[in-house]
């Protein structure tokens, strides 16, 4: 069927069309097997299209402004492209709204929903990311509080665009999970959960959902912003201080505040979604995974090195080479032949085992898990009404329908039966849902869940996809409650949505053994725990790649303080444990540990006011001091609650050579004598107090009459508070009253520190036990004192001078520290591919009429394009930036613009090549980018380049695909005379155009791409630069008009890539005179 010939008969109107999508099971089903029934047909083409087409914009082509001159053709090219949209859709164009949004006040003062009008707001599915769907869809009454931010709408062609203006220096977080700098001002993401094996700093989507910011206001109040979809959700935050919604309507957007702090946003917005389950303490401690450790013998080698090495561990991970044949809830008879047995072997030595359940299930009948959900009917469906089937570990495999409460039933109670075979936790992977062999890395949108009515009810897998892992990790979560009633579930899951915190932890994905992730591990983890979800880390040395010694101890220093710790590395890999990086390495990966394992009373009293509050555990720095602009981007160091944890993140940083940043107000540097030049330096914030320990070996060590440690940092009025938070470290009986939650003060009058009990809750009866406190005066010095925990404990000061002394001799004795310290042996010197030294001189590229300069060692750039002939510079350049650059993905300066390229071939003289260079440049996750540079001794007058991505080695664990890339070619031209000069081409569909500098920036996609060349044309000197291009290689064309400058882009698609099917654009240069 022609698209521009769409009967009309097809048409429904938006409401009948809400009405038949939350139908039933049975009405679902009839609709998934019409065949030729006007509602199939409507729904195919309004799901196809529209997911695949305009999700992904975020202005429909009707209503970009331009200005375009054309040569022959009369009708603009989005009069074309509207004509065709509006009749897919079934609208005359009149169906186009647009206004202020109506709101009404929920939840709470300060929270309001907006929507874009009554019937929008009646049509709208229920909230998943809601922990009571119901909260949303109740407005409070005698409310009249008018909000301070009205978001405007426009509604056009089956998309909702949402536009909130704050104001000038708001700076914006949140966004969830997201790789990349730690303020999301300038970025755009996409809300779609993608199996994203080696992500890079530009990757757009990743695997979790969060379609929420948080902005902070110049004057350091904040305010949260909710789009309440499931769908695929466009967040742009590049325009100014505006943040713009895009995804398909109707869905209404939540505003929590302006509050007076980020942490009030916070907390009101987990009153909204859910606090983060209360964890069993021992999850807290250090995990040590590996895909895989093979056989049961290993895992009892990896724990017997932990404890003879005194390095402290609680958990070893079970990846999915335990299972029979990957088939999920089995054990392979040879090497884990008696799951029950090594799990009470673990626990002897203070281990606890965590095993993986992935989603997709074996299709082979006689396996029991597999007939039992045939059985009950539970798969997820295609289109037709049968099982889907796709490939992933096992081979063909069904996936359960989570979002039926007969199959999270079912889940569940395979759980509850899976937990008798002594497992402590279970690891939900590949739930985004990830599928092998195919580019979009999961299952078709247009399959079909059949999914319960307070969840949506009946839908295409587009409108369920993002919850899929977080609805699996809830029926894991509800199956390991059914196994014992008096243990808390300890859940990780790699897929997850808004909410997903009520049900899981989570980890950063598969990461790369790089200086970049080590850095972005810390943003990563914070921006979470900005999102809702504080229970979070990444893989501890990189899960793809080999870490180098100085590379993973720096990552252990900074990873043993994130809320969730854990090592983890991909098959293939060199060992990377603890212990297998050298002596020098091991102690300062000790010297972390059992640190985290002091601090562990502080970080479970954090994670007991998350879960019962909603205070976030990992914060930014900014947020001790909201209203500083200049520590907004700070990146080096985060808080744990009144914690400072400084660190040196890039492979050139060295700590005690760095200016600290710190925030206003006192702050006192303090150590355990561990300071190391490998671990990060820590500060403790005036007017608090935090509860310490001894560094056990594992959480099992501690008992309740262990003598209590306190660090205290008096403010300028000399005082300071905090709590510790104790109970029986696993169960519910905190639920119940059966804990002891302990304020405790300190208070200088004159020249005596009194410390004592403030408050207490709880039932528990404090235990008889010591009472030391540490008061910090700076610069690592401090006076230990002791007494008995629940009684005052008076500490003498000493007179100023006396402190200064003591100040004094503790900045030697750090001094003296680290310099007899050990550091990490630097052994990151590693020649480039194929041993190419990597050039740090221009390299020249010059024959017939051109002379092209490029500096390989800052993204393979050209930096110069001189036309001979004519003398005409063509490039705007300088040597960093600018220039010819060529990105790996679609946002602006994405990996490739900037790492060092390895000069691979040069003057290889072969037939028709006078000069040519040969550039590749590792982009991260297995791929490199390659680009030969040539001119042809049979057409001097044409310089060519061939560029690529390609698959050098990606990770098994994405089924041989990388993560989402495309080839952007982004070269930026000089304009000698702007007012004379404009692109002209003809577009496939045979229209003639002529764009000019006031058009601003054009997209050009389809048919109307330039058919293979386009022409920027001066007609002052009387000359054009050709571009000539493979058509078939170029999928969309950029043309960016800046002042004296004009980018013209060439985009590849935007796909994975694997060995076999790479991406590439050719295309060439040439001026010639014009008519």
């Amino acid at each position: 069927m022609s698209l521009s010939r769409t009967p009309m008969d097809y048409y429904i109107s938006r409401a009948s069309f809400v009405s038949h999508r939350r139908q039933c099971s049975s009405s679902c089903s009839s609709i998934s097997r019409t065949s030729n029934g006007s509602l199939r047909k409507l729904t195919s083409l309004y799901f196809s299209y529209w997911e695949s087409h305009l999700s992904s914009r975020g202005v429909p082509r009707t209503l970009l402004p331009h200005w375009i001159r054309k040569t022959k053709v009369k009708n603009t090219l989005s009069d074309q492209r509207s004509l065709v949209v509006s009749k897919m859709a079934g609208y005359d164009g009149t169906e186009k709204r647009s206004g202020k949004m109506i709101f009404e006040p929920i939840l709470e003062e300060g929270v309001f929903r907006f929507d874009c009008s009554a019937d929008d707001r009646n049509a709208a599915f229920p909230s998943i990311s809601f922990e009571n769907s119901e909260v949303r869809d109740t407005p409070l009454v005698n409310v009249h509080k008018v909000p301070t931010y009205i978001p405007r709408f426009e509604c056009a062609l089956g998309q909702q665009i949402v536009t909130i203006e704050f104001p000038l220096n708001t700076s914006f977080y949140g966004t969830g999970e997201v790789s990349g700098q730690l303020e999301r001002t300038g970025k755009r993401i996409f809300t779609w959960n993608t199996d994203a094996w080696g992500y890079g700093a530009g990757t757009t989507s990743l695997y979790q959902s969060h379609p929420w910011v948080l902005a902070v206001l110049p004057n350091g109040e904040a305010l949260g912003v909710l789009a309440d979809t499931t769908r695929r959700c466009e967040i742009d935050l590049r325009k100014g201080a505006n943040v713009k919604l895009s995804s398909s309507s109707p869905y209404p957007v939540i505003t929590f505040g302006p509050f007076a702090s980020p942490v009030d946003v916070l907390a009101s917005f987990s009153r909204a979604v859910g606090t983060v389950f209360m964890p069993p303490k021992w999850s807290l401690g250090y995990h040590q995974c590996r895909w895989s450790y093979d056989s049961d013998a290993r895992v009892r080698e990896i724990v017997k090195t932990f404890r003879e090495k005194g390095i402290p561990c609680d958990v070893i991970w079970m990846d999915i080479d335990y299972m029979d044949g990957f088939r999920c809830f089995t054990f392979d008879q040879e090497r884990f032949p008696d799951p029950k047995t090594l799990a009470d072997d673990l626990h002897q030595h203070g281990f606890k085992a965590i095993w993986m359940l992935d989603p997709g299930i074996k299709k082979e009948e006689g396996y029991f898990v597999y007939d039992s959900g045939s059985k009950r009917d539970i798969w997820i469906q295609t289109a037709d009404g049968k099982p889907f089937v796709g490939d992933v570990w096992p081979g063909p495999c069904v996936f359960p329908d989570f979002t039926q409460s007969s199959a999270r039933s079912w889940w569940a109670n395979l759980v509850k039966d899976f937990i008798s075979n002594g497992v402590d936790g279970i690891w939900n992977d590949m739930n985004e849902p990830a599928v092998f062999k195919t580019v979009t890395k999961t299952m078709p949108e247009s399959n079909i869940h059949r999914g319960d009515s307070e969840l949506g009810g009946c839908q295409n897998h587009s409108h369920y996809h993002n919850v899929y892992g977080m609805l699996m990790a809830r029926s894991t979560y509800e199956g390991m409650k059914l196994a014992n009633e008096q243990k808390r579930p300890f859940v990780l899951t790699r897929a997850g949505f808004v909410g997903s915190q009520r049900y899981a932890a989570t980890w950063t994905g598969d990461n790369l053994s790089t200086w970049e992730h080590l850095h972005m591990s810390i943003s990563m983890v914070v921006q979470l725990g900005l999102s809702g979800q504080p229970l979070s880390g990444p893989d501890i040395g990189g899960f793809a790649g080999n870490a180098t010694p100085k590379l993973f101890g720096r990552w252990m220093g900074v990873g043993s303080m994130f809320p969730f710790c854990r090592g983890h590395s991909e098959t293939d890999t060199i060992d990377h444990e603890p212990w297998s990086f050298g002596e020098e390495c091991e102690e300062v990966c000790r010297l972390a540990l059992r640190r985290r394992y002091r601090f562990l009373p502080h970080i479970y009293t954090l994670f007991y006011m998350a879960h019962t509050r909603g205070i976030p555990v990992a914060t930014p720095t900014f947020f001790a001091d909201p209203k500083n602009l200049g520590l907004r981007t700070h990146e080096n160091s985060f808080l744990l609650g009144p914690l400072l944890v400084y660190a040196s993140t890039g492979r050139d940083q060295e700590l005690y050579q760095m200016e600290h940043k710190l925030p206003k107000g006192v702050w006192f540097s303090f150590d355990f004598e561990d300071s190391h030049p490998d671990l990060p330096a820590l500060y403790l914030q005036g007017g608090s107090i935090i509860p310490v320990a001894p560094p056990y070996q594992h959480v099992g060590e501690a008992n309740p009459t262990d003598d209590v440690l306190l660090l205290v940092a008096l403010n300028e009025k000399g005082k300071a508070e905090g709590m510790l938070f104790e109970d029986d470290g696993d169960g519910y009986e905190y639920t119940k009253g059966g804990y002891l939650l302990t304020t405790y003060v300190a208070e200088k009058q004159y020249s005596v520190v009194t410390v004592k009990v403030l408050k207490t809750e709880g039932s528990w009866k404090r235990p008889d036990r010591c009472l030391h406190v540490q008061l910090l005066l700076g610069k690592g010095a401090k006076i230990d004192a002791w007494g008995v925990d629940g009684e005052d404990l008076p500490i003498p000061m000493p007179s100023e001078t006396e402190v200064s002394d003591l100040v004094l001799a503790s900045e030697k004795q750090l001094k003296t520290r680290i310099e007899n310290a050990k550091p990490i042996p630097d052994l990151d010197n590693i020649p480039g591919h194929k041993g190419t030294e990597l050039s740090r001189t221009p390299v020249e590229v010059k024959s017939g009429d051109w002379a092209l300069k490029v500096v390989p060692w800052i993204g393979g750039r050209i930096i110069s394009m001189e036309h001979l002939p004519t003398g005409t510079q063509w490039l705007h350049s300088r040597v960093d930036v600018n220039g010819y650059e060529e990105y790996s993905g679609v946002e602006y300066r994405s990996a490739g613009c900037s790492e060092e390229y390895s000069v691979i071939g040069r003057d290889l003289e072969q037939a028709g090549e006078v000069e040519s260079l040969q550039l590749e440049g590792d982009i991260g996750g297995g791929l490199v980018l390659e680009r030969q540079i040539y001119i042809s001794k049979d057409n001097p007058k044409i310089f060519r380049i061939d560029s690529g991505i390609v698959a050098r080695k990606v990770g098994a664990g994405s089924g041989g695909f990388s993560r989402l890339v495309c080839l952007r070619v982004h070269p930026m031209f000089n304009l000698l005379h702007p007012t004379e000069s404009y692109v002209s081409f003809t577009a496939v569909d045979g229209s003639k155009h002529e764009v000019w500098p006031e058009s601003g920036e054009w997209v050009l996609e389809g048919d109307l791409r330039p058919n293979g060349e386009w022409k920027l044309v001066d007609k002052c000197v009387g000359v054009a630069l050709v571009n000539r291009f493979n058509i078939s290689q170029v999928y969309k064309c950029l043309i960016h008009w800046g002042t004296g400058t004009v980018n013209l882009e060439l985009w590849s698609e935007d796909r994975p890539v694997s060995k076999e099917s790479p991406l590439g654009i050719s295309h060439e240069y040439e001026v010639t005179g014009i008519p």
